[in-house]
């Protein structure tokens, strides 16, 4: 039997060998979180307090002004950006190509657009000249009447973008053969909950009505097993009181999905609020996972009138570091909050 001579092909060969030339950057940023800034903006006019960091081999400095860089400036916080003087590692011959971008951050850790500035790329060197500066970064008197300096503290942020020589990479992509989705379970035990599919018991909760499926609320809670399946298990219709409606469809939904949704439409206030009625009803039904996601967010959302009220164990210990500052400390002592809590804990006073 004879047999065909084969042609050949791309396909027989493979995928082709791929070379590409590319300017490569590398990014890092540094945050400056300035403390008790009432007592810092002391330092007279033209004085800074210099705060080294590394990023991309070298040391760099930024000088924090409280007061301005010179009397033109006086009522502005400046900054200034450049390497460390002095530093072996910066001891270069060519200058440092880059980027710098400065922000004022909000209290989400969010850049405040009017208040960020982004450079052209600047020669960094070690010389009289190589260093860049804001002059009139911040005004002062914007900045105390803001929202942005609270509990007498502000964060700035620096990016710097290092642009490095050009290079020639290969590279040869190779196509997997398959490709796995991600998991997707959760998204398919939601569409029950929205559809109601299989519903086979009810929940009255301040005059709004939910369904569910009980097997995956025994599923997931041991709570929810006894009040379903248990020797006192009730009907299929069941009335859940001290508990908002909105707060329920929340808890339902984690239960179904494991997560709780990305927005919520509402304002930090209100979404403190939420974490706290969630965090309650997460311990109700004995969701250990919430309860924590729910500890987690409260950290972040600590302010003087909150400080008092929480006895979770990790937020207890975030609130006693927040009532570390004398600021935060004599505010707190004001609120209701804190009688209460001399009342019903005086143990804790005496970790504060």
């Amino acid at each position: 039997m004879s047999t065909s001579p084969s042609s050949s092909s791309d396909d027989d060969l493979g995928a082709p060998s791929r070379s590409t030339i590319v300017g490569r950057t590398e990014t890092w940023h540094h945050l400056l979180d300035i403390k008790e800034y009432s007592y810092s903006k002391k330092l007279p006019t033209g004085n800074y307090i210099s705060c080294p960091f590394t990023a991309g081999g070298h040391s760099w400095a930024i000088h924090y002004y409280p007061k301005g860089r010179n009397s033109s400036y006086a009522a502005f916080i400046s900054v200034y950006l450049g390497l460390n003087k002095g530093v072996a590692a910066n001891a270069v011959a060519e200058p440092v190509k880059a980027l710098a971008k400065f922000s004022l951050l909000d209290q989400a850790g969010k850049p405040v657009p009017s208040h960020t500035h982004t450079t052209g790329q600047f020669d960094f060197s070690s010389e009289s000249r190589g260093y860049l500066s804001y002059h009139d970064f911040i005004d002062r008197a914007w900045l105390e009447d803001s929202e942005h300096l609270k509990d007498d503290s502000f964060t700035i942020r620096c990016d710097i973008v290092v642009t490095t020589e050009l290079r020639v990479e290969e590279t040869r992509a190779a196509a997997p053969f398959v490709v796995v989705p991600p998991l997707d379970l959760h998204r398919h035990v939601g569409d029950l909950l929205v559809s109601k599919h299989g519903a086979d018991v009810t929940f009255q909760v301040a005059g709004e009505t939910f369904s569910a499926l009980r097997y995956v609320l025994a599923a997931r809670s041991k709570v929810f097993k006894a009040e379903l399946f248990g020797p006192m298990k009730e009907g299929a219709s069941i009335r859940v009181d001290d508990m908002e409606a909105r707060v329920f469809r929340v808890l339902l939904g984690f239960v179904y999905t494991d997560t709780l949704p990305d927005d919520l439409g509402m304002d930090q206030q209100e979404e403190a609020a939420m974490a706290q009625h969630l965090l309650v009803a997460a311990d109700r039904y004995n969701l250990e996972r919430l309860k924590l996601i729910c500890e987690e967010k409260l950290c972040k959302l600590i302010n003087r009138d909150s400080a008092a009220t929480h006895h979770c164990r990790g937020l207890k210990e975030a609130c006693i570091q927040f009532l570390g500052f004398p600021l935060n400390l004599s505010g707190v002592k004001a609120t209701e909050g804190f009688d209460h809590l001399a009342r019903s804990c005086p143990s804790i006073l005496e970790e504060i």
